[in-house]
């Protein structure tokens, strides 16, 4: 597994200077903000300086490597690495100073994940997966993460990214009855508008469960990873359907959750919300 290996050493590698070149602009009062798909829809020219770094950093170790990422698309290189990149997930929290943001790279050999990093630059919090388990980097020490919390509805902590106002095209009614059902159900119900946040948070046992919907790799592949060598829970969803583990990091809509967090209020949201026809695919 040497290879993997080295595969994370890089991811580690990028995450970090990735990292290091977004906090040059965070809470910056010249930070430039441009509308991508809608006023919801962000991005910095960190974001897209924070790709390019990451891309040259893999293809500098790993020549052959396909790259998917948030800002430059698919680049389809002839090796069996594909590496998922998000260079700032949380976009509109770090364009607003909300240290709730990170970078995160999922890598792929021959479409199986074998490899995730995520790294939260505010906080100085690196969580990571690979062959050996999932481990937390935090001021200087090496934590084993072992995912744990609350199934009992009545004692957990989930992280909604939901109804988003992408969700509101559909059926926004019964998304809206949906939520309300959710905060009386569970303890505490949080938005963090940040989806790698929320799954890395659910491997180190910090909340219980998240979902979201239309979402993409590049937001999921390392966290989804992370959380399954941590002993937690990661479906993708499709048409109302959980989808076949081996490569659900590539299903539109997601859950996740601790150990034992099959959540049915939550599963009963996945069934009837990811039935939804898809923009543009």
């Amino acid at each position: 597994m040497q290879g993997v290996r080295d595969a994370a050493e890089v991811a580690i590698r990028a995450a970090r200077a990735a990292g290091a070149l977004a906090l040059e602009g965070f809470r910056s009062r010249d930070l430039d903000v441009d509308v991508k798909t809608g006023i919801h829809d962000l991005v910095t020219r960190y974001d897209r300086a924070c790709e390019d770094l990451v891309r040259e950093t893999i293809l500098a170790a790993f020549p052959d490597s396909s790259i998917v990422g948030e800002e430059g698309g698919a680049d389809e290189g002839g090796g069996s690495l594909t590496w998922y990149v998000d260079p700032i997930d949380g976009t509109s929290n770090f364009a607003r100073g909300i240290a709730m943001w990170a970078v995160s790279i999922g890598v792929a050999r021959d479409g199986e994940m074998v490899a995730g990093v995520i790294y939260d630059p505010a906080n100085d919090q690196l969580f990571r997966a690979d062959d050996r388990g999932a481990f937390l980097e935090t001021g200087g020490a090496e934590i084993p993460l072992r995912s744990w919390g609350h199934a009992d509805p009545a004692q957990a902590t989930v992280a909604l990214n939901f109804p988003l106002p992408r969700d509101l095209v559909h059926e926004p009614d019964l998304a809206l009855e949906q939520f309300a059902r959710a905060t009386r159900a569970f303890a505490q119900v949080r938005g963090l508008g940040s989806t790698c946040i929320a799954l890395a948070w659910i491997a180190a046992g910090w909340i219980d469960a998240t979902i979201s919907f239309e979402t993409n790799p590049w937001d999921v592949a390392a966290g989804a990873f992370i959380i399954r060598r941590a002993g937690g829970v990661f479906h993708g969803y499709r048409d109302g359907d959980i989808v076949p583990e081996a490569r659900d990091h590539l299903a539109p809509h997601y859950y996740a959750a601790i150990p034992g967090g099959e959540f049915e209020l939550l599963h009963e949201i996945m069934r009837t919300q990811s039935r939804r026809p898809l923009p543009g695919r």
